[in-house]
């Protein structure tokens, strides 16, 4: 003989048993009590948080009569009558369900109305519940307006569904309206333990969290994979059983990713979605546990009490709170969410899940890449030829050479200095090309910003700058240049600047970006310009004979910033 499901066999089957409605059994419970019955109620929530079963259990506490058969209507059905065990059988003449999507048409819905006509064969109430009531049409809404706003005295409708926004207003206008709450993920693990122990099914609480958690709020979608997870594991419920069965992700993966991503070591990452891969996980749930992570430890870092000793990763959660900073944080947490909806559009899960990682680390703040970390006081050099730069001239030749020799050794280097040196990126590129014209003189750097062939984060930061020091030598060209927007200066985007400059000139540029105070910048020139016009325009509005005419015949107003300059 076949037992029944967990999700059927533990369904709550009065107030007290229902768990997570708090709001909603004390208002029936009190109108119950005080016989202050409304004729319609409409239960919204997710799947499996209890709206057909508040529905059952209201539709005993209308009609118990008590184990004597004397009783009244009361807030807690004895369940020992005939009304509560139909009820319970789903037999009760007297209590119709149905659901609006096969019940959806205007006949179906006139047939209901017209037997709800007659008084109820067995029960004090006869009652109507419509589950999924949005997905009936336009035309059997409209058929049950009036039963619905004033129906006869022996008939209750209790309406469901996950959906309200599509329900009329005028059926909402007619409800008592109450909204279910998903379960919280305590609440849920708090009630498998009890449903395991009833059963004599051994489980580790770890087992049970991975399940609440799959269980995305939904009492019912918990119990059914608990009735899986026991099927599965033959046994005691364990985590790694209950992980291997829903392919979610171990949180040592989790932990591994954000490792790598405070070392900025690419090739770890790669690796974790290569064996993530072989062990045929999820990738959209690791992406969503991954954010579910990073959240907790951006909460981490603002409100450090927020997380609970009672964590597994508990102590993970708080030792890379103080690696990553808040912006790194909430960088992650952004990729990782948005990363979603792309693995779709991916060629394979794994090669998005790969991408949306090395997007972290590319855009990680102060990084280009998967080079080593850097201290506050760094100074970071793109396109060098050797580790470290020197200020000097006369270094300039010597680091030209290993670059001419051998061009893949023009990478990132990065070297160090004393905490009060000034933070400065410096870009020490080779001329891609040779440039019919040079310069010695100081140029015009605003006039130059504007003409390089340069767009993107590049044209931002040369737009940001001003020119501080202009030394020409036969070596080559130094600029030292000022930004208020350090943030620009990327290893990759002065390098390309430097890039760019060097064919320009004919010759290498190495530019050195200090951060200080600047007065005039492209951007803050073209930001006055355009304010000069913009109020030049708005001045030719107000002088203009026929915009007079208009404010002194009809009151009307020039409304201010809604004028653009031509």
């Amino acid at each position: 003989m076949t037992t029944l499901a967990l999700a059927r066999s533990w369904r709550p089957k009065t107030f007290p048993e229902l768990l997570g409605q708090d709001h909603v059994v004390k208002a029936l419970t009190h109108a119950l009590d005080q016989g202050r019955l409304h004729h319609a109620w409409l239960f919204t929530g997710t799947r499996g948080v209890g709206k057909t079963t508040i529905a059952r259990i209201l539709a005993k506490a209308l009609n118990c009569i008590g184990p004597d058969g004397q009783g009244k209507m009361t807030s807690q059905p004895c369940g020992k009558c005939a009304a509560c065990l139909e009820i319970d059988a789903g037999r009760y003449v007297d209590y119709i369900e149905m659901d609006g999507a096969s019940n959806r048409g205007v006949d179906e819905m006139a047939q209901l109305l017209e037997k709800a006509s007659y008084a109820p064969s067995n029960g004090r109430y006869k009652v109507y519940m419509i589950d999924e009531v949005h997905m009936l049409s336009n035309h059997a809404f409209n058929a049950m307006l009036k039963t619905l706003e004033e129906p006869p005295e022996h008939v209750k409708f209790i309406l469901a569904t996950t959906d309200p926004q599509k329900i009329p207003v005028t059926i909402l206008s007619r409800c008592l309206q109450f909204n279910l709450k998903q379960m919280p993920v305590p609440l849920i693990v708090e009630h498998l333990q009890t449903v395991l122990a009833a059963e004599k099914v051994e489980s580790e609480i770890g087992a049970l969290r991975v399940l609440a958690k799959a269980a995305q709020g939904s009492m019912r979608d918990a119990l059914s994979l608990t009735d899986q997870a026991i099927a599965y594991a033959a046994g005691t419920v364990t985590q790694e059983s209950v992980r291997n069965m829903l392919g979610t992700l171990d949180d040592a993966y989790l932990i591994q990713v954000l490792d790598a991503l405070a070392n900025k070591d690419g090739a770890a990452l790669v690796a974790v979605a290569h064996e993530m891969g072989e062990r045929s996980m999820s990738f959209s749930l690791a992406l969503q546990d991954l954010a579910s992570l990073i959240q907790k430890i951006a909460s981490a870092q603002v409100v450090p009490e927020s997380v609970l000793d009672d964590w597994p990763e508990a102590a993970e959660i708080r030792r890379l709170a103080n690696v990553f900073s808040k912006e790194e944080a909430q960088l992650f947490y952004q990729i990782a969410i948005t990363s979603r909806p792309d693995l779709s559009l991916a060629p394979d899960e794994q090669t998005g899940f790969s991408m949306a990682l090395l997007r972290m680390l590319a855009f990680r703040p102060g990084s280009a890449g998967s080079g080593p970390s850097q201290s506050a006081g760094s100074v970071t050099t793109a396109a060098a030829p050797t580790a470290n730069t020197s200020k000097s001239a006369s270094a300039a030749p010597a680091a030209a050479k290993p670059a001419a020799a051998n061009p893949t050794s023009a990478k990132p280097a990065v070297s160090t200095t004393p905490a009060s040196a000034p933070k400065v990126v410096t870009s020490a590129a080779t001329p891609a090309s040779p440039a019919s014209a040079s310069s010695s003189d100081r140029p015009d750097w605003h006039s130059l910003m504007r003409a390089l062939p340069v767009r993107g984060l590049v044209q931002q930061l040369a737009h940001q700058t001003e020119l501080q020091e202009w030394v020409d030598s036969a070596q080559g060209v130094k600029a030292t240049v000022i930004t208020s927007l350090p943030q620009l200066a990327s290893v990759d985007s002065v390098g390309r600047l430097g890039e760019a400059l060097s064919v320009h000139y004919g010759k290498k540029v190495q530019i050195e970006i200090v951060e200080g105070a600047v007065e005039k910048t492209v951007a803050k020139i073209d930001a006055q310009v355009q304010q000069e016009k913009r109020q030049n325009a708005e001045e030719r509005i107000a002088a203009d004979p026929f915009v007079q005419q208009l404010e002194r015949e009809f009151g009307a107003k020039v409304v201010s910033g809604s004028v653009r300059p031509a």
